[in-house]
Order: structure tokens, then C-alpha cells, then sequence
């Protein structure tokens, strides 16, 4: 292993390309989402650079003023009901056709709009029929 020529090409990389390793403007967070669309095409070939990038545009999401109500609004969802919502709109099903595993549309629809918890027979009965780990409904 050379390190003088490895730290030659990082250089040269985060030279032309800062954004990799360090989203400091919404420019370099568009150019890191682009450079992710072309890398995603050859997963395999770009795995580490991948997982860099990653990481860079994480760390942006997570801290850039645009995405605070968006983040704050994600922190206050029920990990249950938003697992359930992604069942239902995964599988493309009504509050009826949860009958058998949750009880009637009623009781369904009160899970949905947050009056009512899942309880741990709905998460495992929702978990065995659509082949899931009970651990997607708990933060």
C-alpha cells in the first residue's frame, strides 16, 4: 500500500469534489444527490463511495434548516402507525381488509388517526402475516 499515492487521489477527489465528504451548501447537497444516481447504477463497483456519500448527505439532512420541520415532523411518528401506513399503502389495502388481523374498519381507522395504539397482538399478527420483524413497529 502507497499512502503517498492514496492521499494524492483523495486529495485530487475532494479537490473537485468536497461535497463527498462534506455537504456545505444546497449546490454541493444537489451535485452529492446526482453523483448518488449515477454511483447507485454500479452498486458493487462504487460500494465505498457510496457509504461515504451517504453519510455526507445524512449529515446534511439531518442539520440544513430545510429539512427541520420535515425531520421534527418525522420524530414525532409513531414507528407502529408509520409501518402500518406502509403496509397498507405497500399492499394497496382498505381498513376492511385488515379485519381479520387488527379487527373492523373502525378500530382500523382509529389506529390511523391516533386514537388508538397498536396493541403487541395486532404487531404480531400484522408481523406474521406480512412476513415482518415485529421490531419495524418500535423505534
Amino acid at each position: 500500500m502507497n499512502n503517498e499515492l492514496i492521499k494524492e487521489h483523495a486529495s485530487a477527489l475532494f479537490s473537485s469534489a468536497g461535497f463527498i465528504a462534506h455537504i456545505v451548501t444546497d449546490a454541493d447537497y444537489q451535485s452529492a444527490l446526482e453523483l448518488m444516481d449515477d454511483l447507485i447504477e454500479d452498486y458493487e463497483l462504487h460500494r465505498s463511495l457510496i457509504v461515504v456519500l451517504s453519510e455526507s448527505i445524512e449529515r446534511w439532512e439531518d442539520t440544513a434548516d430545510e429539512f427541520t420541520q420535515f425531520n421534527a415532523t418525522v420524530d414525532g411518528y409513531d414507528e407502529g402507525l408509520s409501518t402500518l401506513r406502509a403496509i397498507i399503502d405497500q399492499h394497496q389495502l382498505k381498513a376492511v381488509d385488515l379485519k381479520e388481523v387488527i379487527g373492523g374498519p373502525s378500530l382500523v381507522s382509529m389506529i390511523l388517526n391516533g386514537s388508538r395504539k397498536l396493541t403487541t397482538g395486532h404487531i404480531q399478527a400484522l408481523s406474521t402475516k406480512f412476513n415482518l420483524t415485529p421490531n419495524l413497529f418500535f423505534s
